[in-house]
C-alpha cells in the first residue's frame, strides 16, 4: 500500500502525513507542486526523527506520475465517492491517493482513479482533515490486510 497526496497544500498535515506513514511502514508519494517549499531541509524538519527526505518518492507533476508504471490500483479518497470505507475491499498493491486541502483533485484524476472511496461522517460536516484521513484510510487498510505493525 502506497499514500499519494496530490499537490498538498499544507506543511503541518504534510509532516503529520509523513509521521503517520513512517509509523505505519508505509510508502508515501507526493505529486508537486505543493502549496508550501517541499526542500530537504523542510522535509528534514517536518519528519522530525521519524525518516528522511530520501524515504519520500516526488513527482514532478501529474504527468510524470502518471508516466511511472505501477500495477497497483489508484483508489482515491473523495467527498464525491461512492463506496464508503467500511465496504472497501483494500488490495496490498493499492495506491491511496488524497486531493489538496483546499481542492481535493482535478477531474483528470477523478477520471483515472479505479475505484473512489468516502470515509462516513455525520450529516452536515464536509470532510476530515487531511492528516486524518490517510490515518484512517491506511489503518483500515493495514487491518484488512492483516498487516498492521506490531
Amino acid at each position: 500500500m502506497k499514500i499519494i497526496l496530490y499537490q498538498p497544500d499544507m506543511a503541518g498535515n504534510f509532516g503529520a502525513i509523513m509521521r503517520s506513514c513512517a509509523c505505519f511502514n508505509v510508502s508515501l508519494e507526493v505529486i508537486e507542486p505543493c502549496g508550501f517549499p517541499l526542500t530537504s531541509k523542510a522535509i528534514r524538519l517536518a519528519a522530525m526523527d521519524y525518516g528522511s527526505p530520501q524515504e519520500i518518492v516526488r513527482h514532478k507533476s501529474w504527468k510524470s506520475f502518471m508516466e511511472v508504471p505501477d500495477s497497483g490500483r489508484l483508489v482515491l479518497l473523495t467527498t464525491k465517492g461512492a463506496t464508503p470505507l467500511n465496504d472497501f475491499q483494500f488490495r496490498s498493491d493499492d495506491r491511496l491517493i488524497f486531493g489538496q486541502e483546499s481542492a481535493g483533485v482535478p477531474e483528470t484524476v477523478h477520471s483515472v482513479s479505479d475505484e473512489k472511496i468516502i470515509i462516513p461522517i455525520a450529516t452536515g460536516m464536509r470532510s476530515f482533515n487531511l492528516a486524518t484521513s490517510v490515518v484512517i484510510a491506511a489503518y483500515e487498510g493495514l487491518r484488512q490486510l492483516n498487516n498492521l505493525p506490531s
